[in-house]
């Protein structure tokens, strides 16, 4: 899949002693386009393209060109190539994207080689970053929102015992470790540990939330890769009644995207979540981003929390191009650029870490509600202020080295 983009300002700098040639920064997206995962990546190239078309002067007279991909299915195998054809044969300075973990970790080692910088707008595996200096990240560890949830649900859910259930690969398993570290230190027990399947296509969740309810613990917390997984897993916890038996359904804010989240009906009310974006979120740079959205793609179209890492993502890279007047072809001095960088986004205030290279950012314990206009959206609970990824700060496996 072959699509590129001119996108930007053509121009000229004059300067005293004559003229500058601006510069063009060609930037590789590679996301998912095709296959049961094309929604992740178009939620999130949307918001790529709108910052791009919103904010082309801010780089003036430096332009960008976009270069797309297909990530592929979530086995890393596919955007190892695609990825390495753009360092290759169309000589992209930065790469960005990247919805799974598999193509993330597959591509550490081509980057570090080629030393072209990595800006991941999704992959969540806490330890990717350690894998290679030329990797930022602007979307989330599994740690941000698996940690603080395992205590929030013992302290303030009413969760005494929690069984797991994820998707088998790499962010499951980073997922549900996050949450059971948090959940046991608090002072919780965790009754059942259940892989669901490949994140390649949505598996039947019956036969694994049948055997959590006849287990009867007080929650369940679930990690699917959002999406149409989202969707399976709500539709499943309704179809069982497993509110009305006393298991509460909690996880990351991957269980209601919200450009799903008016399709899952009465099944999601009540569920908890702890991440970083909703659209219902009260802040100056949101309201905007949503406004801009719906005048770009309709009224009936949502950003989720793909989309408006998306857009954070885009403006570091902005940021970085512009810092560096477009000269980014020595790769160690983009990431310098972005190494502390911060800005006011649709999340709120985001940081780049400058010691790991990952994000920080606040953190919501957020419930699923009826809202008076009829629609569903999230309520806030509570709010915890520039979370860094605990799995770093406890050096937790991998994350140590």
């Amino acid at each position: 899949m072959r699509i590129i983009g001119w996108l930007g300002l053509a121009a000229l700098a004059f300067t005293v002693g004559g003229t500058a040639q601006a510069e063009t920064v060609k930037v590789g997206v590679v996301l998912p386009f095709s296959g049961a995962n094309a929604d992740l990546g178009h939620q999130i190239d949307k918001a790529f393209d709108l910052y791009v078309k919103l904010h082309a002067k801010d780089i003036a007279p430096n332009t960008v060109e976009i270069i797309k991909r297909d990530e592929g299915p979530p086995t890393g195998a596919v955007a190892k190539t695609v990825a390495t054809e753009l360092i290759t044969n169309d000589k992209v300075q930065i790469l960005t994207g990247f919805v799974f973990s598999p193509s993330a970790i597959a591509l550490a080692p081509v980057v570090t080689q080629a030393k072209v910088p990595m800006v991941i707008a999704n992959a969540g595996t806490a330890w990717i970053t350690n894998l290679s200096p030329y990797i930022a990240r602007l979307s989330f560890s599994m740690w941000h929102h698996g940690y603080p949830m395992g205590a929030y649900a013992f302290k303030s859910i009413g969760c005494k015992t929690a069984a797991l259930a994820y998707t088998d690969f790499p962010p499951g398993k980073d997922s549900t470790e996050a949450f059971k570290t948090g959940f046991e230190k608090a002072g919780g027990k965790v009754t059942e540990s259940i892989p669901m399947g490949s994140p390649v296509q949505v598996p039947d969740f019956t036969p694994f939330f049948q055997k959590i309810k006849d287990a009867k613990p007080d929650c369940m917390y679930v990690f699917i890769p959002s999406g149409a997984h989202a969707a399976g897993v709500m539709k499943t916890y309704g179809e069982l009644g497993m509110r009305k038996a006393g298991v509460k359904l909690i996880g990351p804010m991957d269980l209601i995207p919200d450009n799903k989240l008016q399709d899952m009906g009465d099944a999601a009310i009540g569920t908890v979540v702890m991440g970083n974006y909703a659209v219902d979120l009260n802040n100056a740079e949101n309201k905007a981003f949503n406004a801009e959205w719906h005048k770009a793609y309709g009224k009936d179209s949502y950003p989720d929390f793909m989309s408006a890492a998306g857009w954070d993502t885009m403006h570091a890279i902005f940021d970085a191009i512009k810092k560096l007047n477009g000269k980014v072809d020595d790769g160690a001095k983009v990431i310098d650029a972005m190494k502390g960088w911060t800005a006011n986004g649709p999340r709120g205030k985001v940081t780049i870490d400058a010691a790991t290279r990952d994000i920080v950012q606040d953190e919501n314990a957020m419930e699923v509600i009826r809202k008076p206009d009829g629609k569903l959206g999230v309520k806030v609970l509570g709010t915890t202020k520039a979370v860094k990824d605990e799995c770093k700060e406890l050096k937790v496996g991998r994350c140590g080295s």
